[in-house]
């Protein structure tokens, strides 16, 4: 599972082939609103934001890995493993949607993500686009959302299966210059006026055909990055 996420990053790099929950954070003071709306950054693609793990999401999809991937899809697939390379290719493609250069991603994401990420992407100032960089070491927490099962069975003959697993992302900008100079981390970093600016999530969502003699390598259909904060103020 993690090699073939390996091998996906390595063309990438090589250029081939609920508010509900945020009602308790602070609102940015009212001297930054005109700076916080030009840096803001719009939806890369449509789709729901996820910040938070569900409790129900979460048992089921233990059950998910455990009583379907790993008897009938892949006998090997970690969790662990899985979260690993996708961190991994969330660097990849953050680096990529920085520099504009969307081509070099046709080998770790799918066609109809790119498509709709180009225009977004083409129309983001700087400051914007380098709001999109992550490292992995600056991710502090990461889980998968939702781990899901789809079939087709259009073909009597052959049944087509895929694996789709939607990761969340919380990331603090310059994190890992913070832990290189010892200092603290707070906690509640996220809810702190200070970090607002830095504090990012992203939801990846990745996919894999498991279809006897089709099987794929995972690749992204959707690449969404945002800040808690901008989530509030659209909600004021």
């Amino acid at each position: 599972m993690q090699h073939t996420l390996r091998r996906c990053l390595t063309m990438a790099k090589t250029g081939r082939g609920s508010l509900r929950q945020l009602a308790t954070l602070p609102h940015a003071p009212e001297q930054n609103k005109n700076q916080t709306s030009r840096n803001q950054l719009p939806r890369l693609m449509d789709f729901p934001e996820i910040i938070w793990p569900s409790a129900l999401n979460t048992i089921k999809n233990w059950i998910t890995v455990q009583f379907i991937i790993r008897p009938y899809f892949d006998s090997e697939f970690q969790i662990k493993d899985f979260v690993y390379g996708a961190k991994q290719a969330l660097q990849v493609v953050s680096s990529k949607l920085v520099g504009g250069d969307l081509s070099q991603l046709q080998d770790l994401v799918t066609p109809e993500a790119i498509a709709e990420l180009k225009p977004v992407v083409q129309k983001l100032s700087m400051t914007q686009r380098k709001q999109l960089e992550i490292h992995e070491s600056d991710i502090y927490l990461s889980f998968p959302y939702q781990i899901g099962i789809m079939f087709d069975d259009a073909n009597d003959k052959l049944q087509k299966r895929w694996v789709e697993i939607t990761m969340v992302f919380h990331v603090m900008r310059g994190l890992t210059e913070m832990r290189e100079r010892g200092e603290e981390i707070p906690w509640n970093m996220g809810t702190m006026p200070e970090y607002q600016d830095r504090v990012f999530i992203c939801n990846y969502r990745f996919k894999k055909e498991f279809t006897a003699g089709q099987q794929s390598d995972w690749t992204i259909n959707v690449a969404n990055h945002f800040r808690a904060i901008d989530l509030i103020n659209e909600s004021k």
